[in-house]
């Protein structure tokens, strides 16, 4: 179990993650891979990081673009599990040399 962070946590965290964005409790990224298959490449990565963490992204697929949501719903918000795999979600974006759409 993971506990709430507070607002400023959350605004220093993603300080970090110039990618992502608050949307009330979840964090929010899309990236534009390379082609489609680069794309799936990335939801198979982030797959497999998440069930490793079990904590698991929203995850949307439209053609190249691949946009992420971020929330701990056990806990009815944002938690370092959040930010943790925002982290990994933007290396492995770049890993596959996809880029930020927002």
């Amino acid at each position: 179990m993971s506990r709430l962070l507070t607002d400023d946590e959350i605004t220093r965290q993603l300080a970090d993650l110039p990618d992502w964005s608050r949307d009330g409790d979840t964090l929010r990224a899309s990236y534009e891979a390379p082609d489609f298959l680069a794309g799936i490449r990335l939801v198979q990565e982030v797959a497999l990081l998440a069930e490793a963490m079990d904590h698991h992204p929203d995850m949307d697929v439209r053609w190249r673009t691949i946009s992420f949501a971020l929330s701990t719903h056990s806990e009815g918000g944002l938690t370092q599990l959040d930010v943790e795999l925002a982290h990994e979600i933007a290396q492995e974006a770049t890993r596959v040399r996809a880029t930020p759409t927002g």
